[in-house]
């Protein structure tokens, strides 16, 4: 069985799912691929421990409080976007990386990779906010396609103080 739960952000509503012990899918609304893979008869069960503790920690998030550790997670998705969204998780709040930067990570690690790959493993990001793919930036620090909406992602990054004149981030990429 598949539960979900609608939170109010900053950003509008979002939309979590859970099998009931790690979060599966945090869509923003109007997202590229909002809600893929969700189950048509997923239940409403905004009381699941799980969607409290994602609650807490994007309440903390928003309020640029200490972030406390996050949920459970169990993103669904191939063994490729599996690798890119752990890699992902390990870009520092406040930081930034590039599509060609975790391409050349994941060939140092033995597997086959381009930016354009890892473009479109983290535009399928199932778990926005919380797997933090509004980091990942293009070469030379350009901002570009957000499955939440470029607006959405410069609003993520200038939260996290990423420095953004015009549509550039300025700011050295964070070495992973």
């Amino acid at each position: 069985m598949t539960y979900l739960t609608k939170l109010t952000s900053p950003l509008g509503l979002l939309t979590l799912s859970s099998g009931g012990e790690a979060v599966s899918g945090l869509w923003l609304e109007g997202q590229k691929y909002f809600a893929a893979g969700l189950e048509a008869e997923a239940e409403e069960r905004a009381e699941l421990p799980v969607f409290r503790q994602a609650a807490a920690w994007l309440d903390a998030y928003f309020e640029k409080r200490d972030l406390p550790p996050l949920p459970p997670l169990a993103p669904q998705g191939s063994e490729f976007r599996q690798r890119v969204w752990k890699l992902l998780l390990e870009i520092p709040y406040g930081g930034t990386a590039t599509y060609g930067a975790l391409a050349e990570r994941l060939k140092a690690a033995g597997l086959p990779a381009s930016p354009r790959a890892v473009g479109g493993a983290v535009g399928h990001n199932p778990i926005s906010i919380l797997i933090p793919c509004h980091r990942v930036v293009g070469a030379g620090g350009s901002l570009t396609g957000y499955a939440g909406g470029v607006a959405k992602k410069r609003f993520l990054l200038e939260l996290e103080g990423v420095d953004l004149p015009g549509m550039r981030v300025s700011r050295k990429e964070t070495a992973l």
